[in-house]
């Protein structure tokens, strides 16, 4: 039998073959886990919201606040013990980290102080931006740690830049990052408070 000469109509066709062979395993597989996906995501958030927040026995209904005319909003978690409102949480953002975007559940009491931050999702260099989950909680260094202080009494911007917070040796831009998000996130706290507290009286 004569073989087949390679012509570039047969390597288009076996080319484009081949592409949609991919293209629809993939599409597949995506349809298959983007349920289990979402529903880890789902976990992931609520276990945040119990970690930033005091002591609740159950949360109202969220709502989402826009972020100027961008088209993003930031979602917005009240928790209550019994009729008494202990807090806020609120998932928010930046898309201004070193590898871009980054998700944080930041947690704010009443008084308006952090009570507690989880980041949920973030692509930044490991062994130094990454750090930024614990790096903002360290107790032994207070002009690290974020916890238990209020955006309006303390300077929430890098030393370098004249703030009251040490940025994480060697990561600046992710550092900026991480407190333009709970800035956000606490522009979105105060803007709301007076309001959940209003409604639940």
């Amino acid at each position: 039998m004569a073989k087949r000469e390679s012509t570039f109509i047969n390597m288009v066709v076996t080319l484009f073959a081949v592409t949609f062979i991919a293209a629809a395993a993939l599409g597949f597989v995506h349809d298959l886990t983007k349920d289990a996906i979402e529903l880890a995501k789902m976990k992931a958030e609520n276990e945040a919201i119990e970690k930033v927040l005091p002591a609740f026995e159950e949360l109202g209904e969220s709502w989402k606040v826009p972020v100027g005319e961008t088209g993003d909003s930031l979602e917005i978690f009240p928790a209550y013990q019994g009729d008494e409102m202990v807090g806020i949480a609120v998932k928010t953002f930046t898309n201004n980290g070193f590898s871009g975007y980054i998700s944080i559940m930041a947690g704010f009491d009443t008084s308006g102080k952090i009570y507690g931050y989880e980041v949920l999702e973030h692509e930044e260099t490991p062994g130094l931006g990454s750090k930024m989950n614990e790096w903002f909680r360290n107790t032994e260094k207070p002009n690290q740690n974020v916890i238990g202080k209020n955006p309006e009494d303390f300077r929430f911007e890098v030393t370098k830049d004249g703030g009251d917070i040490d940025a994480i040796t060697a990561s600046t831009i992710t550092s900026r990052a991480f407190i333009d998000a709970l800035v956000r996130a606490f522009e979105a706290y105060k803007g709301n408070v007076n309001a959940i507290s209003g409604a639940t009286e």
